[in-house]
């Protein structure tokens, strides 16, 4: 007689892995990210060097701590995610302000530690969830979990984007603050604080979540943490590492996964990281910022129904054409800049970022292996950065290129004109850029995939 599998939500690392990831990703400062930076007193040039030494700092520990979550525990890679993050936070709560150089030390050490716990976080947290249903439960209810974590996590995002922009504007807490009667004179150099002290409210909560959370036994009984010194831990590290390295090489359509994934990740990023410069230029009021971003992960709490049924029903060919189509519309509807109705391209590109995590977990979950998920996992992220990181460079440049030709033939333009201008030029560039690195990974799936067609069956 069969028993009835129990219910994922019963799980409680199910439980635990949900709330993780809500602590850890909906940050309140992130409406008013590169605003806050800059009213901090960095300059555009500094602000630039610290997002690539964010992103250097995952791809330089992304793969090794995907490795060490296989050898020496998921839950232990999350605890040190949880520390991480409360440094990454506690720095930028206390930062003192007047100090340039000091300011950017210490701002380029929150980089360097807040990419470190991404990279600590990447892979293991998903891997030790996915391997806690593979234990208790039943890997088929894995689509499950990802509509409630990511519909849970869009709420989040709702929350902190409105509230994050609420409190960092000045005279809206100042209004708050005389009208419940507080004797207090608010102006923006204590108020850009307040995002950053929810934000660090959300790490210890992160950290509580990990501790809570206990390794499956799956790990526990193939790598047994109490039986390996730290090199020993090092050593079996690499080899992890190597061996998933060459599955992924070896077997067509997780390389196709990870190369679809980046392919779309790292143009889709680097229209999010621009989005208030987006919704400047197609004329938002600033106040608005925090409200339309909410707008947007709202498409979280519609999307992953949507993902469930295509993954069930549809096969991986058409999910990735129908997520081109809309990825190719929205950069193409960007490109116009049109003042309100601008909203509905950014809408088409949120949509695909929910779709696009979605597919990857639920294809690249169902054809790994336990013991190197976490790496294999991880080799996902370090692609996707390492993607992020030179089309970041390449729009660098270009915008460099674009500003140097406009400053050299209308000398009257003011320096926000001539940013806006730069701006809008390089998004012209946007859908061409996508279409070649989309045809390109066409041509190299289709020989990769020629003869082996069990992919289509997966669902």
């Amino acid at each position: 007689m069969e028993t009835e599998s129990k219910s994922p939500f019963a799980i409680s690392n199910i439980r635990l892995f949900i709330a993780f990831r809500i602590f850890f990703t909906a940050r309140f400062y992130y409406p008013i990210f590169t605003i806050l930076f800059l009213d901090f007193g960095l300059s555009l040039e500094q602000f630039a060097l610290l997002n690539v030494a964010w992103a250097a700092s995952i791809v330089v520990f992304e793969v090794p701590s995907g490795a060490l979550a296989d050898i020496v525990g998921r839950r232990n890679l999350l605890v040190t995610t949880g520390i991480l993050m409360v440094i990454e936070m506690t720095i930028l709560c206390f930062v003192p302000l007047g100090n340039p150089e000091l300011l950017f030390t210490l701002f380029l050490l929150n980089r360097v530690i807040g990419g470190a716990a991404e990279a600590a976080a990447s892979g293991a947290d998903e891997a030790l969830a996915y391997d806690s249903l593979k234990e208790e439960g039943d890997i088929n209810d894995w689509g499950r979990v990802l509509n409630l974590r990511m519909r849970l996590q869009s709420i989040a995002f709702i929350v902190a984007m409105s509230l994050g922009a609420a409190v960092y504007d000045p005279a809206l807490m100042q209004r708050i603050a005389d009208f419940i009667g507080l004797n207090v004179n608010l102006h923006q150099s204590i108020t850009l604080r307040f995002p950053l002290y929810l934000s660090l409210g959300m790490a210890v909560m992160t950290l509580i979540a990990a501790l809570k959370m206990r390794e499956v036994s799956v790990l526990k009984d193939s790598n047994p943490v109490e039986k390996r010194s730290c090199g020993k831990a090092v050593i079996d590290a690499a080899r992890i590492t190597l061996q998933a390295g060459l599955w992924i090489l070896k077997t067509p359509f997780a390389l196709a996964l990870i190369l679809a994934g980046l392919v779309f990740d790292n143009i889709i990023r680097m229209v999010m990281t621009l989005s208030s410069q987006y919704f400047r230029v197609i004329q938002i009021p600033e106040a608005l910022f925090g409200i339309i971003g909410s707008g947007l992960f709202m498409m979280g709490l519609f999307i992953p129904p949507l993902a469930l049924k295509l993954v069930n029903h549809k096969t991986p060919v058409f999910n990735l054409g129908l997520i081109a189509l809309i990825t190719f519309l929205g950069l193409w509807g960007m490109m116009y800049t049109i003042p309100l109705f601008g909203l509905i391209p950014m809408l088409l590109l949120f949509g695909v970022m929910f779709m696009c995590d979605f597919f990857l977990s639920h294809y690249l979950n169902r054809i790994t292996s336990s013991e190197q998920r976490a790496t294999v996992l991880s080799f996902k992220g370090l692609s996707f950065n390492l993607a992020y990181g030179a089309v970041g460079i390449l729009y660098a440049l270009l915008l460099a290129k674009m500003k140097l030709k406009i400053e050299s033939t209308e000398h009257t333009r003011v320096l926000e004109e001539i940013n806006d201008a730069v701006f809008i030029d390089a998004l012209a560039w946007f859908p061409g850029y996508f279409l070649v690195t989309f045809s390109v990974l066409i041509l190299f799936t289709c020989w990769s995939l020629r003869g082996n067609a069990d992919y289509k069956s997966l669902g």
